[in-house]
């Protein structure tokens, strides 16, 4: 039987993953290379052999170790074969520092025991205050850590009192210093008004950040009565601390922005309340603009008014008229009628004679009585028009008072003493300018 290329590798591959299960290998690191897919390739070598590695982007990112050319490491991968060129390597699963192993298996052991007793539990994290009223910070004096969390908190939240509670963040006795600077916090907290602890220090290795895989510390933290924001060494570090803490910050830096972020988001917040807040003033002014537009065209002029007025009189003396007219031609009728109907009836016109001339000087004082009633009614209604008439008014002696926007004045005290007005009279208008200010009596 003959076999392609394809078939030869693809049974090298599964016999080399079948004969050899996970193992952990150490080497020294050389050749790192770090790719845009997020995946790792470099090459383990010793003094004697050397052999390709690749460490996939999913396992990448959980490495809580920066890979760099030189460092001794211990592999935990899986020996493998690459198909499409044959190449030998290994798919490595898991990475740490040589010499450092017995260290990462502690830790796993204490993570493992904690989880177990509800100490890392989503139920037992606290909230952090969106305003705290105070910030105790937990780290070395000398650390640069501390000058980058108050560098944060002095450009997002400058105004928030600082509380530093020095202690060592690694060497001998480091965990327990820690701890008891946690306990010293809760018991200012009230005191000191803090309500928010950031534990912090920068990154390291696996050993100087030991202190903070002490279960005194997590036991402390999880002790605290306020709050705890922990942000120790780079993203890809991890500590027992940061599972004990109510929340975990990838960097110190990261773990003030935490602290502050109800002050840094206020300004946010603000601006997207005046915008609303304008919005809605506008939307008042628009509806209140156009209710005063409605308004406005329900006002009349009193010019309109009066020209209304007499076209309403005008229309009154034509109907009064033409019902005049109506009505004195109806009486004709009635009168010819009744006039015919006598001088076909009557047998002695010369008697009926003077009775005939009585009703008629009757009828034709009616109607002049009738016409001088109508004309007495047309005079008053022009009468009453004339007396609505603004100059009628001012010829009796009165006078209009506007003040410099033409507005007219009706108080006293409408028009301030040294302001200037204007007085219209019957004839013509003056300018003149308050000396004093008069208020009508008290009525008893």
């Amino acid at each position: 039987m003959t076999l392609s290329v394809s078939d030869l590798n693809r049974y090298a591959r599964q016999a080399l993953e079948s004969r050899f299960p996970p193992l952990w290998v150490r080497g020294e690191l050389s050749n790192v290379t770090h790719a845009p897919s997020g995946h790792v390739y470099f090459t383990l070598k010793d003094a004697g052999a050397q052999v390709r590695c690749t460490l996939w982007r999913s396992r990448a990112q959980r490495l809580n170790l920066s890979l760099r050319a030189g460092m001794q490491v211990e592999l935990r991968a899986q020996v493998t074969l690459y198909e499409p060129r044959g190449d030998y390597q290994l798919s490595v699963e898991a990475v740490r520092e040589a010499g450092v192993g017995h260290l990462f298996d502690a830790f796993l052991r204490l993570k493992a025991k904690l989880e177990a007793e509800g100490l890392f539990s989503a139920e037992t994290k606290r909230a952090l205050p969106p305003y705290p009223r105070g910030v105790a910070i937990i780290t070395s004096a000398q650390a640069a850590a501390l000058k980058d969390v108050c560098a944060s908190f002095a450009r997002r939240a400058p105004h928030l009192p600082l509380l530093l509670l020095p202690a060592p963040v690694q060497g001998e006795g480091a965990g327990a210093r820690i701890a008891a600077a946690l306990d010293r916090a809760g018991r200012v907290a009230t005191e000191r008004a803090i309500d928010v602890v950031v534990l912090v220090r920068g990154g390291g290795s696996i050993e100087d950040l030991w202190a903070f895989n002490e279960e005194v510390v997590a036991r402390a933290i999880r002790r605290c009565p306020v709050p705890v924001v922990c942000g120790v060494g780079h993203e890809t570090d991890f500590t027992i601390a940061d599972f004990a803490a109510d929340l975990r910050a990838t960097t110190p830096t990261a773990a003030a922005e935490l602290a502050s972020a109800g002050f840094h988001g206020a300004t946010t917040q603000l601006a997207e309340h005046r915008r609303a807040l304008r919005h809605a003033l506008q939307r008042r002014l628009d509806t209140a603009g156009q209710r005063v537009d409605r308004v406005a065209l329900r006002l009349t002029h009193p010019r309109q008014r009066l020209a209304d007025s007499r076209a309403a009189l005008l229309a009154l003396e034509r109907r009064m008229r033409m019902a005049m007219q109506t009505r004195q031609q109806a009486l004709q009728r009635q009168h010819t009628h009744l006039a015919t109907r006598l001088g076909a009836r009557r047998p002695a016109p010369a008697r009926l004679r003077p009775a005939l001339d009585a009703l008629h000087v009757a009828l034709g004082r009616n109607a002049t009585r009738q016409l001088a009633q109508r004309h007495m009614q047309l005079d008053a209604l022009a009468a009453h028009l004339a007396h609505l008439n603004p100059q009628a008014v001012l010829s009796r002696g009165f006078s209009i008072t506007r003040d410099s926007t033409g507005r007219i004045l009706r108080n006293a005290a409408d028009a301030a003493v040294g302001s200037a007005v204007s007085v219209q009279l019957h004839h013509g208008a003056v300018d003149a300018t308050i000396t004093a200010q008069h208020s009508p009596p008290a009525a008893d």
